[in-house]
């Protein structure tokens, strides 16, 4: 099988960590990702710290094909990811020509001030290559393997889809839930058998409170369609098996 393109994702922001801001860009991305057959394999949160963003940021881009941030890219004092990127690759920032003549139009065209504020949105580091952004018209970038998108979900869902056809693609990853009545110590043993038989199949166990006590979704995942419905077989029967006995044991 062909390498799998990886990511990870750094969330950046106060407000995430005291928990003002529910974050909901991880989710997002990691749906994305499947879709594209990109394997995200490491998220991270850190504070509005320029020294915490850099130390993050280089540990990432080292280790992962892609590395997207989600926010700090306004224009208030306490947006400083464009600068902390700059810093992580050693190299000056300022205005970009494009994003500059992007927001001067736009502002002009909804009647609002260019003021130094607003126009630190134009700010990236050099080298780096816009992102279209279809909703507020701010830009994002791209530096390296870096992707810099904006914290509002909105304004990064469409940044998103903007960087997909520049992306190197992976074979998609294909799952399957199968639901389980009992809880994992039940199914401990036998699951850990049928995994030992599919080393291309990833079989995951997630508790959950059911209507009749502990229950289980077993989700199992893999690139190899063959194996993954070879797999699904056997922990259906499994499952159905539990059920049976659970429910001579008084489960239901």
């Amino acid at each position: 099988m062909t390498s799998v393109p990886t990511a990870a994702v750094l969330l950046i922001g106060d407000e995430l960590l005291s928990g003002r801001t529910k974050d909901k860009n991880l989710g997002f991305i990691a749906d994305y990702l499947v879709g594209l057959g990109i394997d995200l394999k490491e998220a991270r949160c850190v504070a509005d710290d320029e020294g915490d963003i850099v130390a993050a940021l280089n540990a990432l881009r080292a280790r992962y094909t892609y590395v997207f941030t989600t926010g700090g890219i306004g224009p208030t004092h306490d947006d400083i990811t464009a600068d902390a990127v700059a810093k992580a690759f050693q190299v000056p920032i300022g205005h970009h020509p494009r994003a500059l003549e992007i927001l001067l139009a736009y502002f002009k065209e909804i009647g609002r001030e260019p003021n130094e504020a607003r126009l630190r949105m134009a700010r990236t580091p050099e080298g780096a290559t816009l992102i279209e952004n279809a909703v507020s018209k701010a830009p994002g970038f791209r530096i390296g393997n870096v992707f810099v998108l904006a914290g509002v979900p909105k304004i990064m869902q469409a940044m998103m889809e903007a960087i997909a056809p520049t992306l190197d693609k992976g074979v998609p990853m294909q799952s399957r839930s199968v639901a389980l009545q009992g809880g994992e110590g039940d199914v401990a043993k036998p699951l850990g058998e049928i995994q030992a038989r599919y080393s291309d199949v990833f079989i995951g166990s997630y508790p959950f409170e059911g209507v009749g006590g502990f229950a289980t979704n077993l989700v199992l995942r893999s690139r190899v369609p063959a194996s993954l419905e070879k797999a699904e077989a056997e922990v259906k029967a499994l499952a159905e098996k539990m059920t049976r006995e659970g429910t001579a044991r008084g489960w239901s």
